[in-house]
């Protein structure tokens, strides 16, 4: 699933809670689509939490946990989603949008180990 951030948000940019962050993604066959999250809550260093406010998701709460290990952070999350439109909805998460979710998590952790390293 591609996506990029549409907001003016930056790496560079103070997270905090109430803040709101814009995305087009695509999830399949090229399809575009708004996608939109709040932070909810922030205590610096330690998580922060993403809610879906608009976009495909019936439910979506990303928690992101931080904890300083010895020799870096270890980063853990924790998904709470649901797909909208029942039984139809059911049966496309467990043929494509749970896949797409892993893959999405895998990439990232590929990805932060790419710039910092194995643990």
């Amino acid at each position: 699933m591609q996506f990029k951030i549409t907001s003016d948000y930056t790496p560079e940019t103070k997270m905090y809670a109430g803040m709101l962050i814009t995305y087009i993604i695509s999830p399949f066959l090229g399809l575009k689509m708004n996608w939109m999250t709040e932070i909810t809550h922030v205590k610096e260093g330690e998580y922060f939490v993403d809610e879906q406010r608009l976009g495909p998701y019936a439910l979506w709460h990303h928690q992101h946990h931080f904890k300083t290990i010895e020799g870096g952070v270890l980063m853990t999350d924790i998904l709470d989603y649901a797909i909208p439109c029942g039984a139809i909805g059911r049966l496309a998460n467990a043929i494509l949008v749970e896949k797409q979710v892993k893959q999405i998590f895998d990439y990232r952790v590929g990805a932060i180990e790419r710039l910092f390293g194995k643990f």
